[in-house]
C-alpha cells in the first residue's frame, strides 16, 4: 500500500436510531458526542438511522411505505394492464 493516501480509522460506536443498539468498530468519521464503553474508554458516538440491526434486509421483515396512496393512485392509472404486462 502506498503510505500518506489512506484516510485514518479510528475507534468509533456506532448507534442504530431505531433500535438504540450501540457497537464498537472503526470508521474515518469523526463526532463531537462521545460515550463511554464497556471497556472502561470514551469514544465518538454517531448516530445512524439504519444498521444491519434494524435494515429489513437483514431483520428478515419488510415495510411497504405509502406515501401520499401512490400504489393505490398506480393501480387506478394503469389497473391490470400493469400485471399482464401490457
Amino acid at each position: 500500500m502506498k503510505p500518506g493516501i489512506h484516510p485514518d480509522y479510528h475507534p468509533v460506536v456506532i448507534q442504530d436510531s431505531s433500535t438504540g443498539r450501540t457497537f464498537l468498530t472503526r470508521s474515518t468519521a469523526t463526532s463531537t458526542r462521545t460515550i463511554e464503553w464497556s471497556d472502561g474508554n470514551t469514544y465518538p458516538l454517531i448516530a445512524v438511522d439504519v444498521t444491519a440491526d434494524s435494515h429489513p434486509f437483514w431483520t428478515g421483515t419488510q415495510r411497504l411505505v405509502d406515501t401520499a396512496g401512490r400504489v393505490e393512485q398506480f393501480r387506478r392509472r394503469y389497473g391490470d394492464r400493469a400485471r399482464r404486462g401490457r
